[in-house]
């Protein structure tokens, strides 16, 4: 029972850890679906965390944190949006600028503002997002094997976690059952012919663009106002590249994507959980070595695992009208 009880704790951390990577890659699936590339998860992460704990540690509104943060980022968003729809720019190119730019402006600006090297006061709680006890909990706690599945994994998280799985088969049935995303996931396919049938391509793009912003920044709001209670710079600490690479592992599709966000966060609370620990013939593991070992086994599950995946025929390249 107690290698039971592990198991839980393991796995409930892993979907604390998934939650943002989860979020990031719907973001990623709405806008790439469009055929806008979106290289700058990473980015707007940081900017929506930065934006969360700032307009939280002014107003001490928990509510007002999470609308600023997701506004900071669909303003990142549009920029992006500008530069790949309207201006027909390298979406790659727009994309890393995004994310060197967030990393060093929300460092710049934080400092100037607290001057503790670019990191924002701690929140109190009253600030935060708190866990959610769902009903009955406690009273089934005492079922053998159900009850502490129910209480401790399934109970227990905040409402940005349970929203994030909500959003899941939002995704899949906004995509596939109704109009605006069989045009939408056209556009990412064939926008010529989008256009052709009267749809403006540049509209759906940008709607697609938009709900990025909201999902992603979702993923940096929930870094701040649910887990660390704080931004420091860097903190996306590679999220937003392993939500890319989960999205391309899931072949840009909702359910795939969940479970693959899961895995990678039930591999970094399994290198959490190792540290320290001293293994036959190696001996105490370097926490260095710990610290890899999620994106280790992102790149050897991509490499040997993934199949071929095929993005969207459109993705990346921008629709010129033609006259």
């Amino acid at each position: 029972m107690d290698l039971f009880n592990a198991f839980i704790v393991v796995f409930a951390s892993g979907i604390r850890l998934g939650t943002p990577l989860i979020l990031a890659c719907l973001a990623g699936l709405w806008s790439e679906r469009s055929g806008v590339v979106d290289i700058g998860l990473e980015g707007k992460i940081l900017v929506g965390a930065f934006g969360s704990a700032a307009v939280a540690t002014f107003t001490g509104s928990v509510w007002l944190g999470l609308l600023g943060g997701v506004a900071a980022t669909i303003a990142v968003s549009l920029i992006h949006g500008y530069a790949s729809i309207d201006q027909r720019a390298n979406q790659i190119v727009s994309g890393t600028a995004i994310n060197m730019v967030a990393d060093g402006m929300t460092a710049l600006i934080g400092n100037a503002i607290w001057s503790q090297g670019g990191r924002t006061p701690e929140l109190p709680a009253y600030a935060q997002f708190q866990t959610i006890e769902l009903p009955f909990a406690r009273a089934f706690g005492s079922v053998p094997i159900v009850g502490p599945i129910y209480e401790r994994l399934i109970s227990g998280h905040d409402l940005i976690t349970y929203a994030a799985f909500l959003l899941v088969p939002l995704t899949y049935w906004a995509l596939y059952s109704t109009r605006f995303g069989l045009r939408l996931r056209a556009v990412g396919e064939n926008p010529a012919a989008v256009d052709t049938a009267g749809i403006s391509v540049r509209a759906l793009r940008y709607g697609a663009v938009m709900i990025c912003g909201v999902l992603v920044g979702l993923a940096g709001v929930y870094l701040v106002l649910s887990q660390e209670a704080y931004f420091q710079p860097h903190m996306s600490a590679g999220r937003g590249f392993i939500a890319l690479a989960a999205l391309v592992f899931a072949k840009w599709r909702p359910w795939p994507a969940l479970a693959t966000c899961l895995l990678f966060g039930f591999l970094d609370a399994v290198a959490i959980r190792m540290q320290g620990v001293e293994l036959p013939v190696i001996g105490p593991v370097p926490v260095q070595a710990i610290e890899a070992l999620p994106y280790i086994l992102t790149v050897v599950l991509l490499a040997g695992f993934i199949g071929k995946a095929i993005p969207p025929k459109a993705s990346g390249i921008p629709y010129v009208k033609e006259r």
